[in-house]
């Protein structure tokens, strides 16, 4: 990455259903402006004026994915939960010709059931889970990577959370950042890194609705980092695929 690059404000959007704090009183109480309100306000807090930070939701035109939106973008946050479905071809589409492109992927707790990170990995991406306001420990497995950048300890805890548990449907990934630990006995790979095309994408399992994770200082500490670290390369083709009808011709 060049100086360039680092000197030029980081673009993040965050995505939310935004679904659960209009119809949960608990999920409304714990997020009362939205779960991407949170956190944008946990990004803003840490990265400050190196950040460029705006939110987009389902029911927005285009779910608020306009082709200019997401032209714009370099990193873009995934929660959803309850509306996986809605979510259109078109939008999935368009998202994954981004990320072939270059941009960025952070894609939250049960996101891992949404249409876009499963078109991403090819499987259904399916785990064993349990709500039960257990605590969650999450061991930092790959300690010099830039994710946990800043997290001195091996470990840190969640008090209440959901579990959820092996075996996760995914592939192998690239890096394994984080493992957790339940009070169950339970474990899973929490903090999965993977490459598409010239994307970066980042998949971390904190982050129920009824639980007030998102204003945990820890986690809001590794989606800053994640954040950074997904951000496109410098050089990054940043445009549409296109078709060369005369790879000779184009290579002179």
């Amino acid at each position: 990455m060049t100086n360039d690059q680092n000197t030029k404000p980081l673009r993040i959007l965050i995505w939310n259903e935004f679904r659960h704090e209009k119809s949960n009183p608990t999920v409304k109480e714990i997020y009362p402006e939205g779960i991407h309100a949170a956190i944008k306000d946990g990004l803003q807090s840490r990265l400050g004026d190196s950040a460029t930070i705006d939110c987009a939701t389902l029911d927005e035109p285009e779910h608020g994915l306009t082709k200019e939106r997401l032209a714009s973008t370099d990193v873009l946050f995934w929660w959803g939960h309850m509306a996986h479905d809605e979510v259109t071809d078109e939008i999935v589409d368009r998202v994954q010709s981004r990320i072939l492109a270059g941009m960025g992927l952070v894609v939250l707790h049960s996101g891992h059931a949404s249409r876009i990170f499963q078109r991403l990995m090819g499987t259904g991406c399916m785990l064993r889970w349990r709500e039960a306001a257990e605590k969650e420990r999450l061991w930092i497995v790959n300690p010099a990577h830039p994710i946990v950048a800043g997290i001195e300890d091996e470990f840190f805890e969640l008090p209440h959370t959901e579990m959820y548990g092996e075996f996760f449907d995914i592939p192998e990934p690239d890096e394994l950042v984080f493992i957790s630990w339940f009070a169950g006995g339970e474990v899973f790979r929490s903090g999965c890194t993977f490459r598409r095309g010239a994307g970066k994408i980042f998949y971390f399992r904190p982050g129920h609705e009824t639980y007030p994770i998102f204003h945990n200082d820890m986690i809001r500490r590794v989606l800053a980092n994640a954040a950074q670290w997904a951000r496109p390369d410098a050089g990054t083709y940043r445009g549409e695929a296109r078709q060369i009808e005369n790879p000779l011709e184009d290579l002179t």
